[in-house]
Formats: C-alpha cells, sequence, structure tokens
C-alpha cells in the first residue's frame, strides 16, 4: 500500500505542477466555465498547486513533514471540487471537464484516506 500511495502522490505532485505552469502561462479564460474566477485569484491558486505539490513530495525527503501530504491532498480535492461547482454553475457545463476533475479529487481523498488512516508514513 505504500508504494501504492507514494507512486500516485508522485504523479498527483506531477499533475499539480504543470497546472500551476499551465495557470502561470493561460489566463482563466481559455477554460470558459472558469471565467468567473478574477485574474488574481487564478494566479494564486497557482500557488496554492505548485506548494500543493511540495506537500505531497517533502515528506519524503523529511519525515517530520509527513502531516502536509493529506493537507495538500486535501487542498487539491477542495480545489478541483471548487472547478466542478464553477463549472456546473456556469450555464455552460463540459461534463469531461467534470469527470476529469472528479477523477483527480477522488485520486486525492485517496491519498489523504490513505496517509490518515491505511499506512500513515
Amino acid at each position: 500500500m505504500n508504494i501504492l500511495l507514494w507512486v500516485l502522490q508522485i504523479l498527483l505532485a506531477l499533475h499539480t505542477i504543470m497546472g500551476a505552469i499551465w495557470k502561470f502561462t493561460n489566463p482563466e479564460q481559455t477554460v470558459p466555465s472558469l471565467q468567473a474566477i478574477p485574474h488574481g485569484v487564478w494566479l494564486a491558486l497557482s500557488v496554492v498547486e505548485f506548494l500543493c505539490a511540495l506537500g505531497l513530495i517533502l515528506p519524503a525527503f523529511m519525515k517530520r513533514l509527513t502531516i502536509l501530504t493529506p493537507i495538500a491532498a486535501l487542498v487539491i480535492v477542495a480545489e478541483m471540487l471548487l472547478y466542478i461547482g464553477l463549472n456546473l454553475f456556469s450555464g455552460n457545463a463540459v461534463y469531461s471537464e467534470i469527470v476529469y476533475w472528479l477523477v483527480v479529487a477522488v485520486i486525492s481523498a485517496f491519498i489523504a484516506y490513505g496517509r490518515l488512516v491505511l499506512k500513515p508514513l
């Protein structure tokens, strides 16, 4: 279980870093359903994503930071649920985006559950 959780954490961290970079290089208008997000919040979300990616990886090097993993994973879950909510209430919901964000949220929730309950670091 520990190996599975580490593989998922690394993949999620890579995904999250790519998302942070994408947010820095693309405006929120790129995704029509997310246009309600102000530009400053959009950029702040990229910083949050970068910090979450660090929180998923740092416990591998510093055991005393193990609490960061479930916190980072839960923040990613909250962000994905925010995107889903904005997409649904935007008036032009794109269900493929909802499914994508839901899959990321479920994987993140599994990591948080795994690190808190199943196999703590």
